[in-house]
């Protein structure tokens, strides 16, 4: 009995909790009524440009999904397109916001000259004989430029990854993945058929998932269980919308930079802000990595490091003991990511009362950073060696791994490991079989960067 009350209190805790996160999440428990449509990042950019004299008449005739991508789906295909298929309209609907352009129907143009022949018909037909007094159609707009282009790509899963953990019946976890929308415009002036301008962005597209759960054995029979969840992804009409926008604004400004529409500015010092501001995107884009990364420091053109480390020799003899050393050495950077070294270090060669003696290193090293323009980067190295003294030299082989972390403008912190492969059997004096000795070493230490990097990759 007592048993029994337990469970249904752990149960009802359990639907409480869960209950109560659904608010927290905002979840949806009912019917919405429609909404207006949703504005971007630009949307306000675009309606606060400064007004132009004349605005310009623009046609459009297909600005179209030119990807043929299906939606992804995880069980079975899926025959729904990724893309929006009324990305004319959503052009349109920039263009008319930003006040620049006249849009003029040329997506349906059947349509509307049809139309525009059923009036003139039915005025004809109810005229009555004199044709004369049949009222003319005004005549249609005619485009000084068109616009053609279209969302040229969309590429899945640019970047993915997660996070998790369990325990003793508790575990939560996270997921994230990353799309991206690539759009393109152009304009092409129809009386000459020159291209006056081309312009290009992206937009990435994010879709996140945090999970967790909860299960107990009560007793043999009885599991308790319990999992809380929720999805986030955004809406690839709203990016799409996005991209499009920017493009536009794009296209209008750098077309005031490039005089296309001087003559259609009111004063010529209204942009200027605006083009100041574009162009410091510019060159920030510049340095833009995949899945809209950017560097976050700059490595100099040379180093200067020391390291503690431990180091344990594994020979022929038992009871290896691990030993304090050091380590010093220079790099300087053939590319941003590879760079050469040489370094000299102080070891202990030892076996516990068995042998010990102290060398002294040299190494010629190639490292590569893998992230060379962040902050935090991992790399390995491989190179060449010896450890020397008054009565020997034993030359070697190395390789190595580990991480950075810039913690300030030039120093950086370093963690490493590293396998040192002997060419010999004799670094503890002892030849055993066809084995050769070798060495593991863990350290940590400072990296100072300096000189001005000129380099490209």
């Amino acid at each position: 009995m007592k048993t029994s009350t337990l469970i249904k209190l752990a149960f009802l805790s359990v639907l409480l909790f869960s209950l109560q996160n659904c608010t927290l999440f905002n979840l949806p428990t009912g019917n919405e009524k429609s909404t207006l449509g949703e504005n971007t990042n630009y949307t306000p950019e675009i309606r606060k440009l400064p007004a132009p004299k004349d605005k310009i008449v623009v046609g459009v005739y297909k600005f179209r999904d030119q990807t043929g991508q299906y939606k992804a789906a995880e069980n079975g295909a899926s025959w729904s397109t990724a893309i929006p298929q009324g990305t004319t309209s959503i052009l349109l609907k920039a263009l008319e916001d930003s006040k620049w352009f006249t849009p003029i129907e040329r997506e349906n143009i059947g349509n509307l000259l049809n139309e525009r022949q059923i009036i003139r018909s039915t005025r004809k037909e109810y005229s009555g004989n004199d044709s004369n007094d049949v009222a003319a159609l005004p005549p249609l707009l005619f485009a000084g430029v068109l616009l053609e282009g279209g969302v040229i790509s969309y590429d899945t899963n640019v970047m993915t990854g997660g996070i998790g953990a369990r325990y003793f019946g508790l575990g939560a976890g996270a997921q994230y993945r990353q799309d991206r929308i690539t759009v393109y415009i152009r304009a092409v002036s129809t009386s000459t058929g020159e291209i006056l301008k081309t312009v290009y962005t992206s937009k990435t597209i994010l879709s996140t998932s945090i999970n967790g759960n909860f299960f107990r054995f009560i007793d043999t029979e009885r599991l308790l269980e319990s999992d809380i969840g929720i999805t986030q992804n955004e809406p690839v009409q709203l990016a799409v919308t996005e991209a499009i926008e920017k493009a536009v604004l794009s296209l209008i400004i750098e077309g005031v930079k490039d005089n296309l529409w001087a003559n259609k500015q009111v004063n010529p010092h209204d942009f200027d802000k605006l083009i100041e501001n574009y162009t410091s995107e510019e060159k920030i884009n510049d340095s833009r990595l995949i899945g809209n990364k950017f560097p976050d420091q700059e490595r100099g053109k040379m180093s200067v490091f020391a390291n503690v480390e431990a180091f344990k020799i594994k020979g022929d003899y038992v009871n290896p003991t691990t030993t304090l050393g050091g380590k010093v050495g220079i790099k300087y950077f053939i590319t941003d990511n590879l760079n050469a070294e040489v370094n000299v270090s102080a070891v202990t060669l030892e076996n516990k009362d068995i042998y010990k003696k102290e060398v002294f290193g040299s190494e010629l090293n190639l490292e590569y950073l893998f992230l060379a323009k962040f902050k935090f980067s991992p790399f390995v190295y491989a190179g060449v060696g010896n450890f020397f003294h008054p009565t020997v030299n034993l030359y070697k082989a190395q390789v190595g791994g580990g991480f950075e972390y810039l913690a300030g403008k030039n120093l950086g912190v370093r963690a490493v490991a590293q396998y040192d492969l002997g060419f010999t059997d004799d670094w503890d004096n002892f030849v055993n079989g066809k084995k050769k000795d070798m060495g593991v070493r863990f350290g940590v230490g400072l990296n100072y960067y300096f000189g001005s990097k000129k380099i490209k990759n």
